[in-house]
């Protein structure tokens, strides 16, 4: 697991036990970096392809938009570690607020 740590006495095995996990912590953010390329590119290509409806494109932008938050959220801001309980809290309350205050105001504007 990426949390866990040697308690072994010999400073050889904990070296390369920090370099498995780094090794491994690198993959993880290369390949999610990859996606995250990948899912810009799809909305590039969804948004220039002129037979596309925007009742599609907008719920997918936003659908790729959401998966990228998370993304940024779980690897490069390192959220998958433990410690981050309060900073995930004030996170995902902020988040909140702002969808709350969104629904407010679309739901005034469009009645």
């Amino acid at each position: 697991m990426a949390n866990e740590q040697s308690n072994s006495a010999n400073p050889n095995f904990n070296l390369k036990y920090r370099r498995k996990q780094s090794a491994e912590e690198m993959k993880h953010q290369v390949v999610t970096f990859v996606l995250m390329i990948f899912f810009t590119l799809i909305a590039f290509a969804a948004v220039a392809i002129e037979g596309i409806s925007p009742w599609f494109i907008r719920p997918t932008l936003l659908l790729l938009a959401a998966v990228q938050v998370i993304f940024q959220l779980y690897y490069f801001m390192h959220m998958k570690h433990k410690g981050h309980g309060a900073i995930t809290l004030f996170i995902f309350s902020g988040l909140l607020v702002g969808l709350i205050t969104v629904l407010a105001f679309v739901t005034i504007v469009w009645l």
